[in-house]
């Protein structure tokens, strides 16, 4: 039996095997579909099989475990908190992507083995719905941005932008047409419809940003708690002090996942427009907390994403009067 452990990172993935208690040289592999699939290849002709072993690291890692598993590789993906209690145990002195990639690979050797289970079919089927959709909203509003700069230019010939105009046309159609698959998928499993319903009862979360929540949301892990949350979309803030001299202000780290992180950015922008217990604590922030109007948007999109994990382990819609007590401030 072949033991592997894989340092993830955002563009490269770090993989040690190791066989009769010696670690073979690391290998380096893109973080991609490619690289996937050369793991693949290398680990399925292994003789008497391989145990692997990867950390959990925000979004990086789900592509890389939903391939090895379709494979039908032995796969677990371990908690950052326990991974870590292992290094320290170790006592490493060293801290590089091929150091920890060979630790995976003991731990994957001594501890017990327990297999990685995907998320459902149709959960990722969703995810696969919202990022493209995603995408696609993305180059819309470039082709827009383009569109406006053409139309300020009277020596551009109007093909061009009559050529723009139809590519907007395009993209609105594309999305719309993923859209209403994604709602069908929704609607055709009682699974899906219940937190679909659920993350809909805040204001501001319409279809198109309720299909971009619950794509996200729903492949996490089951016992992963809100901070963790906060942490995984990027939104945790992160301080920058140095000695006595150097002091900035946090900000939020934005080391995380992108599209959860978009996915509440107009939800929150809304809420804070529409709904009068988050526009109350919006504007307490600003005004009370003396917060700039990004930071305290921030903040809403923070205390959302901690709303709605409690909405959905609770399986109850949205209680806007739990989301800031308004008898603490005047209400603007």
């Amino acid at each position: 039996m072949y033991n592997v452990g894989i340092d993830v990172g955002n563009k490269e993935l770090v993989m040690v095997i190791r066989h009769k208690g010696k670690n073979q040289k690391a290998r380096t592999f893109s973080n991609t579909s490619d690289g996937h699939a050369k793991i693949v290849k290398t680990l399925s002709v292994k003789k008497g099989g391989a145990k692997i072993c990867l950390e959990a690291t925000g979004v990086y890692h789900f592509d890389l475990a939903v391939a090895l598993n379709h494979a039908g590789l032995n796969l677990m993906v371990v908690n950052p908190k326990a991974a870590k209690h292992y290094f320290e145990a170790l006592m490493t002195r060293s801290k590089t992507d091929q150091v920890d990639a060979g630790i995976l690979a003991q731990y994957a050797e001594t501890m017990p083995f327990e297999a990685w289970v995907m998320p459902d079919e149709k959960i990722i089927r969703l995810q696969a719905f919202s990022r493209k959709i995603a995408a696609l909203t993305r180059l819309k509003a470039q082709t827009k941005n383009q569109l406006h700069a053409l139309e300020s230019n009277r020596a551009i010939p109007e093909i061009i932008q009559e050529e723009t105009r139809e590519s907007i046309t395009f993209f609105e159609m594309q999305i719309q047409r993923l859209k209403e698959h994604a709602l069908a998928l929704i609607a055709s499993d009682e699974e899906l419809q219940r937190p679909f319903e659920i993350v809909t009862s805040v204001k501001g979360i319409a279809d198109a940003s309720a299909i971009q929540l619950l794509g996200e949301l729903l492949v996490l892990p089951k016992d992963m708690r809100n901070r963790q949350w906060v942490a995984f979309a990027g939104l945790d803030p992160r301080h920058h002090k140095s000695g006595t001299s150097v002091s900035k202000k946090p900000r939020i780290s934005k080391a995380g996942n992108s599209y959860l992180r978009r996915a509440l950015y107009m939800p929150a922008l809304c809420a804070a427009n529409r709904d009068p217990y988050v526009k109350a604590y919006y504007r307490h922030l600003i005004d009370n907390q003396g917060l700039k109007k990004m930071q305290a948007l921030c903040a809403v999109m923070r205390k959302l994403l901690h709303a709605i994990h409690a909405m959905l382990k609770n399986n109850v819609c949205f209680d806007n009067t739990r989301f800031f007590n308004m008898a603490e401030v005047e209400i603007l």
